[in-house]
């Protein structure tokens, strides 16, 4: 059953919906409960109303005109969860994979369907419903946490422009005028302290203009999907934020990597397929170099010693793959150092993100004493030379 139009065109579900439909399939599916009632049932939790869908062999018969008027009724007062549930729902009853129904809606990540339908081939998909839950529910706790860090700031930002504007652009300027009155002429020195008065106070007021643009773009950026792709992309970039991205996507090659060998995969093609989901370009980089060693006939190096020599983990976890490798055990290692990984990273970058508030303040307070520097500076100098 392909999916009508209207669900197409909606916004793909955030991360913590996301996270929350993970979590509820995987719990239920641990009670013994089947794929197509546990989405049944978490999307009636969400407000959902449900038709009763025509099978492939035709087992399920339609409701009656008025069920189905009530049916898309309650569907358009549900949540966007309750849409997707419903949509979701239709398209596994009439025959299609958890993972499939999941790519028709158009609602979920690449990464998150390519891990379900692993998962499914692995017979692990409740473990795979769980990791992604909590590799979710951990994204959309941070981009909050940056949202909450940057929005108090942002705003003091904005009045902070506003009052330094109009000391730039209206009072120093009377401020100058009038020393000058007093003075009658300015001496050198007091000529000084006037240009260098105007000069720091429109520095601070385009320091400030460009902060406040950072910080709002920054507040803008984490709240919708898009804006946190680009967000997640500049974090890649800066010094402070740059290793915590990379252990992040390490943490998602290394878990793709070993659902793939838990299916069954042999090391090659599950490493050829982890890399193409990896988008990260210095992570993509390595593991291209150990695959490629790994298909060369001259070398043919395993799984665990191309990682190894291609530096894609550090000596120490690459040690462990080497040894799990061996023992037969790769994708418990490697599963474990994913785990090992997402702290690491998640850690990393709450660290950051609680240096952000500090820094701004910081700059809030340099900002107010430049300004006020600026107009102070001219009074010092026709101070001086009435003196």
């Amino acid at each position: 059953m392909e999916v009508d139009g209207p669900m197409k065109a909606e916004k793909r579900l955030s991360n913590a919906e996301i996270s929350a439909f993970c979590e509820s399939v995987a719990m239920m599916l641990a009670a013994g409960i089947q794929t197509d009632e546990a989405v049944h049932m978490l999307g009636e939790s969400q407000g959902a109303g449900f038709e009763a869908q025509a099978g492939a062999g035709g087992a399920n018969a339609l409701r009656a005109d008025s069920s189905r008027e009530a049916s898309a009724e309650n569907r358009s007062a549900a949540t966007p969860l309750g849409r997707v549930c419903a949509a979701v729902y239709g398209e596994i009853v009439d025959g299609a994979r958890l993972s499939v129904a999941l790519e028709r809606t158009e609602a979920f990540p690449e990464y998150a369907v390519s891990m379900i339908a692993v998962g499914e081939r692995a017979g692990r998909l409740e473990d795979t419903l769980r990791n992604l839950a909590v590799y979710y529910d951990e994204a959309d706790r941070v981009f909050a946490k940056i949202r909450s860090a940057v929005g108090y700031p942002a705003a003091l930002l904005c009045v902070m422009s506003v009052i330094v504007a109009v000391t730039v652009g209206a009072i120093l300027p009377v401020f100058i005028s009038v020393y000058e009155r007093l003075a009658g002429s300015l001496t050198a020195g007091s000529s000084f302290a006037v240009s260098a008065a105007t000069a720091v106070g429109w520095a601070a007021l385009a320091i400030t203009i460009v902060a406040t643009a950072a910080a709002l773009a920054t507040l803008a950026a984490s709240r919708t999907k898009r804006g946190n792709a680009a967000l997640a992309r500049a974090l890649e970039r800066i010094p402070l934020t740059r290793q915590a991205m990379y252990r992040l996507a390490l943490s998602r090659f290394t878990s793709t990597l070993a659902t793939y060998l838990a299916s069954g995969m042999d090391a090659d093609a599950s490493m050829h397929d982890a890399i193409a989901l990896v988008d990260h370009p210095r992570l993509r980089e390595r593991a291209e170099r150990a695959y490629a060693t790994m298909i060369d006939l001259d070398r043919g190096l395993g799984l665990g010693q191309a990682i190894a020599e291609s530096e894609l983990l550090e000596p120490v976890y690459a040690r462990m793959l080497v040894i799990g490798s061996r023992t037969g055990s790769i994708d418990g290692v490697l599963a474990q150092l994913s785990d090992t990984f997402f702290d690491d990273a998640i850690s990393r970058i709450d660290h950051a993100v609680d240096s952000i508030e500090p820094v701004l303040a910081a700059f809030l307070t340099v900002a107010v004493g430049a300004t006020l520097i600026s107009v102070m500076l001219p009074l010092i100098g026709i101070m001086g030379s009435i003196g």
